[in-house]
């Protein structure tokens, strides 16, 4: 059990603490994380603090360790909150929800694949091809949303830039037969301008292994900033576009909109009288291309803007050359966001349960997995790691930070509610 866990490692459960302080629980978990022990209970709540690198606790031989037991028969480990929350949901047939939340760099998305595996490795004993298919979609669809969705900052190589919660749909069995994934609150001002020392949106860097893609933009990835992780995603993205169900004519048009998105960091404007014009023209014909418009239709959008007069009539009014700058980026921060829920829509439609007929399959149930995010710019919010989306601070889990300055390496926690 958790708390007989050698007492050199500290205690595996907080609730074990002798005396419940700030001290006494940093110091707690301070010893854990530099014996190797990166997993602490709160009741039912783990507490994981990122080791920023490769560790032998996943895998097909840890989850069978896990795999039916109650949560304080082995060590504190994300697979334990996972198995409780499934066994719960297939004794009780109630709907449950794990949720995941810390600062950035703390390793929720890392987690939530691992909770995602360990539920795929635990279903569909009977092998159903259908089921297998549902779980092989729920698992790839990861790969593709975090190309679009996610990118480096100073805190993580892999960070979330939107907000995700994925339903995953249960037969009376206990095996997936779907699920649901509601994206929001996407980071379009980054694809814009980002940190120093960030990155934009992975797929940006993937694309440019698509010859056709690459071109000198304002908007377009240095070389330097390039990871020799870049193409090898770039083949991975392609794959699980594949598996999930993209046609080609599809993922080409994914590759195309990306396109549109870096020449338009090339459109520049000029002044002419009272008039603004497109300083380098030839790049409408390419955008009109790409896009499949007419240049007179996208001239117009970019040099003007509707206009409704008293009378019910509209009009067309020309942007100032400061306008016409903001339209430009509005437009290209509006057309990553559509294309961003546009996949996420197109993965919905392969993974949503279909043909359910609870009089003939039994009970529905849930199991949901809430990725919490932060959007922290550090040099101004250093003293609030957990960010509410509303100008202040979540309620429940900053406590934990409010001393965090003495330690380098952040936290996640994960609570799994039934």
């Amino acid at each position: 059990m958790a708390e007989q866990e050698s007492l050199e490692f500290g205690k595996a459960d907080f609730v074990l603490l002798d005396q419940v302080t700030m001290e006494h629980f940093m110091e707690n978990l301070k010893l854990r994380f530099e014996m190797g022990r990166i997993y602490t209970y709160i009741g039912e709540v783990v507490v994981s603090m990122n080791p920023y690198k490769q560790t032998q606790l996943y895998g097909k031989d840890v989850i069978e360790q896990y795999q039916g037991r109650e949560l304080y028969e082995r060590p504190p480990h994300l697979y334990a909150v996972a198995d409780a929350a499934y066994k719960a949901m297939k004794r009780r047939a109630k709907d449950t929800c794990i949720v995941i939340s810390g600062e950035s760099g703390a390793g929720k998305t890392e987690a939530s694949k691992y909770i995602m595996q360990y539920i795929a490795a635990i279903t569909n004993p009977s092998q159903r091809e259908e089921v297998e298919r549902v779980k092989n979609v729920l698992l790839k669809s990861n790969c593709v949303l975090e190309a679009f969705g996610n990118a480096k900052t100073n805190r993580n190589d892999n960070s979330s830039r939107f907000g995700k919660y994925m339903d995953i749909n249960f037969d009376f069995k206990g095996d997936p037969t779907g699920g649901h994934i509601n994206n929001y609150l996407l980071e379009k001002s980054r694809i814009l301008h980002q940190q120093p020392g960030e990155r934009n949106f992975h797929s940006f860097y993937q694309a440019g292994n698509h010859s056709s893609l690459i071109c000198s933009s304002p908007l377009h990835p240095p070389i330097s900033q390039l990871l020799t992780s870049d193409q090898s995603n770039f083949k991975a993205v392609a794959d699980a576009m594949k598996v999930i169900g993209f046609s080609p004519e599809e993922i080409n048009s994914v590759y195309k909109i990306l396109a549109t998105i870096l020449h338009l960091g090339n459109v520049s404007f000029v002044t002419e009288g009272d008039a603004v014009a497109i300083e380098n023209r030839e790049l409408v014909s390419q955008l009109a291309e790409l896009t499949s418009t007419q240049p007179e239709s996208l001239l117009r959008t970019l040099l003007y803007r509707a206009v409704a007069t008293g009378g019910g009539e509209v009009i067309e009014k020309g942007h100032s050359g400061k306008e016409a700058n903001y339209a430009r980026d509005a437009c290209a921060k509006a057309i990553y966001e559509r294309l961003f829920c546009w996949i996420v829509g197109r993965i919905n439609t392969v993974i949503e349960v279909k043909n359910y007929d609870a009089r003939l399959h039994g009970k529905n149930t849930v199991i949901a997995v809430l990725d919490i995010y932060g959007f922290e710019i550090f040099e101004s919010n250093r003293e609030r790691p957990f960010w509410d989306g509303e100008g202040g601070l979540s309620q429940g889990a900053p406590w934990i930070l409010q001393e965090w300055g003495k330690f380098s390496l952040p936290v996640t926690l994960t609570l799994s509610s039934q």
